[in-house]
């Protein structure tokens, strides 16, 4: 296949990524405009290299002309979640999607490989809008935690440098390693109420400050640097110890600043 069929063939590959990273990003925020958890961290994606394809396509026998239908990763998306139990959510936000058509899931949080290898993959058909009309393509979504998502990332470096076949020494403790960030995991778990309530306190307690600073640049705007100055230095003092009723209490109080200066 020739540089320009390359690029041609994998044009609806690349939309397909650009589209779903949009799309469950969207989904994340969308949970933060409610106010809400989000059991979806971040999102990447990519689409395969050339050489990477021919050369999963020469160890399995897969003829040229079949690759789109036979190679199921050439789009890849992953999902990152902060919690074991957030991988399940996602799948089911997936499995209500009526966007995509799931072929097939594997569970490999449950049914972890031999390697220590952990993460929950779903392949899906999903259509793509191109100039020429619609085209449905295979994509892959690989759903897993932070701990894990490190460990995989690891793991694909040595199976590089090794061609698939790394020590016997290496292999085992990269298996302790995995055994060891799902404990991790596990542990986090147990806690994971206590982490909510602490990233929501730090959420509430940025967007307050980030209005007070906000409100500080409106009285400097008006010409009001004294007040701006006291306010800042009030501010400074509560940024690292103070309660969230403080600085409710210094966002009201400049608020009501700005307001009157503004009708003068």
């Amino acid at each position: 296949m020739a540089i320009k069929q390359w690029k041609s063939f994998l044009a609806p590959y690349e939309q397909a990524v650009e589209e779903l990273k949009v799309k469950f990003r969207s989904m994340r925020k969308e949970f933060r405009r409610r106010n809400e958890y989000s059991p979806i961290e971040f999102v990447t994606g990519r689409v395969k290299e050339i050489s990477s394809i021919l050369e999963k396509a020469n160890k399995f026998n897969i003829p040229m002309d079949r690759l789109q239908y036979e190679m199921e990763d050439i789009a890849g998306l992953r999902i990152m979640c902060q919690f074991v139990d957030d991988i399940e959510k996602v799948v089911e936000l997936i499995r209500k999607r009526k966007d995509m058509q799931i072929m097939y899931e594997k569970d490999y949080v449950k049914n972890v490989k031999q390697s220590g290898y952990r993460s929950y993959h779903i392949i899906i058909k999903y259509p793509v809008n191109m100039a020429e009309g619609q085209q449905e393509i295979l994509a892959e979504f690989q759903i897993r935690t932070l701990a894990m998502n490190f460990w995989a990332t690891i793991e694909h470096s040595l199976n590089y440098k090794y061609k698939q076949q790394i020590p016997e020494n290496i292999r085992k403790k990269l298996k302790s390693a995995a055994d060891s960030a799902f404990q991790l995991d596990e542990q986090m778990l147990e806690i994971k109420d206590e982490i909510k309530d602490a990233q929501k306190l730090f959420e509430v307690k940025s967007d307050i400050i980030s209005n007070i600073i906000n409100n500080i640049l409106t009285l400097i705007s008006l010409g009001k640097i004294a007040e701006s100055t006291r306010y800042q230095i009030q501010l400074n003092k509560l940024i690292e110890e103070g309660e969230v009723w403080e600085l409710n209490n210094l966002l009201f109080s400049i608020q009501r600043d700005v307001e009157k200066f503004r009708e003068l």
